[in-house]
């Protein structure tokens, strides 16, 4: 199982405190948004290049388990 504040950050400096990809400033909102709406994780990542595959992978998995 991956560890939640290896690929989630919440601060509320940033982006008043929306859940975002650590290291960056994309909301995790973002990504299942792009899912939600028939894009792919490769069009996601394309637009995202400071989000990794595996930080996309493990945020997905996290929000499987919930």
């Amino acid at each position: 199982m991956t560890s939640t504040s290896r690929v989630v950050h919440s601060d509320p400096d940033i982006l008043g405190g929306t859940p975002v990809f650590v290291g960056t400033r994309v909301p995790i909102k973002t990504l299942l948004d792009y899912l939600e709406a028939g894009d792919s994780l490769d069009e996601f990542l394309n637009h995202f290049p400071s989000v990794s595959r595996e930080q996309a992978i493990a945020a997905l998995e996290l929000a499987k388990d919930k």
